[in-house]
């Protein structure tokens, strides 16, 4: 059985674990977003000695998602595929990192999400089983108008009012972009067999565009 901490090799190209540090070129200099994501854990994709690509994992900051997935049991097993970016995304390469790091992951339940407003469907994650369930629906979310590229969980949950009364006319309302909902099981078979049996999602066929046949750069939450 692979180890946690063991790199994984496919081809010419090497997976294994780097620091939050490494990733951040990545992801604010290439990433949509330009904001770094809540990280427990991070993996770089190698060819030879240079890194071209990253995929980090975290913490949902939905309290309503991690019960959502597969209900209390699994909660605490519930982890995020929140970026996913690669240097110049060449043929496979975002499979192969995907793929690579959920093998180095243990027991979890893996949520990721495409961006529908960037054109993504999650065409990656297609190519690495994870199962379809949908689309989220679109919310209203406070947001600061000089600072957009904030993720709403930034503001703590204030309202409105309380945001209003800190920034004044800098406060608005927008509509949060609709994503594609993908979950994979992963770690031992067990395990696995337990948590699917729990998916509280319908699982649907995946949607499909050829304009994202190979696009998987910024793929992950917003």
């Amino acid at each position: 059985m692979l180890d946690l901490f063991d790199d994984v090799n496919v081809g010419s190209y090497m997976i294994k674990r780097i620091t939050y540090e490494e990733t951040k070129p990545f992801i604010l200099d290439i990433h949509y977003a330009k904001r770094m994501p809540p990280m427990k854990q991070a993996y770089g994709l190698y060819k030879g000695s240079e890194l071209v690509g990253i995929c980090s994992y975290g913490i949902p900051p939905s309290h309503t998602l991690l019960k959502g997935v597969c209900g209390e049991e699994y909660k605490n097993k519930v982890i995020e595929l929140n970026r996913l970016v690669l240097k110049e995304n060449k043929k496979n390469e975002a499979s192969i990192l995907v793929g690579g790091s959920l093998k180095q992951l243990g027991d979890k339940v893996v949520v990721s999400y495409a961006d529908s407003t960037q054109n993504h469907v999650g065409v990656v994650y297609q190519a690495t089983n994870f199962l379809y369930t949908g689309v989220t629906k679109p919310m209203k979310e406070v947001y600061l108008k000089s600072k957009p590229h904030l993720h709403h969980t930034s503001h703590k949950g204030k309202t409105f009012k309380e945001m209003e009364e800190e920034y004044g006319d800098d406060v608005g309302y927008r509509l949060r972009s609709c994503k594609h909902r993908y979950v994979i099981f992963v770690g031992n078979k067990k395990f696995k067999r337990e948590a699917a049996k729990s998916l509280r999602y319908a699982v649907l066929p995946y949607p499909k565009s050829d304009a994202n046949k190979h696009n998987a750069l910024g793929q992950g939450r917003a």
